[in-house]
């Protein structure tokens, strides 16, 4: 238990219900439902909802090895963090336009002050490697302009651009034709950037 919760434990006059200290309902129903909702019956009992998958962390190497397609002369990257980001393009139906907003997404709240302020030693900026993955519906895999998706990145050296299968093609509920649309259809399309040295 946290400091923060165990001080609040200590707090005299205060009431923590007792399931607080034992295994405790994530979601807590009334014993009575409005009539009009179809589920759940109101006179049914309902059980609480408990999480049964207990899952470990494990500690995974810092260091990222090139993959296929990346310079095989580089040493593994020592990877600093990761950033996630997600990208749509509504309409036009382009996976390019997708796959370079999720990587604006993913490195657009953050700041990498440690490069420029020289807080990793004997790590300077020109030395920033970024390895980017891309999750991208397989059947779009082939229109994507990696080139394009890079210009993204104003610095680090790009080790590789690896793309898998994933990302989303849904229908955006509207197909708007002054807009370029073909179809109805969104494309998503998810980005991991692994920042190292």
């Amino acid at each position: 238990m946290s400091e923060c919760c165990f001080s609040l434990v200590n707090i005299p006059n205060l009431h923590i219900p007792s399931f607080t200290r034992q295994s405790f309902p994530i979601a807590h129903f009334p014993r009575r439902f409005p009539s009009s909702l179809p589920f759940p019956n109101p006179s049914s009992k309902l059980l609480p909802f408990l999480v049964s998958r207990t899952t470990q962390a494990t500690s995974a190497s810092m260091e990222v090895e090139p993959t296929q397609g990346s310079d095989s002369n580089s040493a593994p990257m020592k990877l600093l963090f990761v950033e996630m980001g997600v990208g749509y393009d509504q309409h036009g139906q382009n996976i390019t336009a997708a796959a370079m907003r999720a990587c604006r997404d993913a490195i657009s709240s953050n700041s990498i002050p440690a490069f420029r302020r020289g807080s990793i030693p004997g790590v300077s900026f020109d030395q920033m490697k970024l390895q980017i993955k891309l999750g991208v519906p397989h059947s779009l895999q082939s229109s994507l302009d990696i080139e394009k998706v890079k210009s993204v990145f104003p610095y680090g050296k790009i080790l590789n651009v690896d793309v898998v299968d994933g990302g989303l093609i849904c229908s955006s509920g509207v197909h708007v034709e002054e807009m370029g649309d073909k179809n109805d259809d969104c494309y998503i399309v998810n980005a991991a950037v692994y920042v190292g040295y």
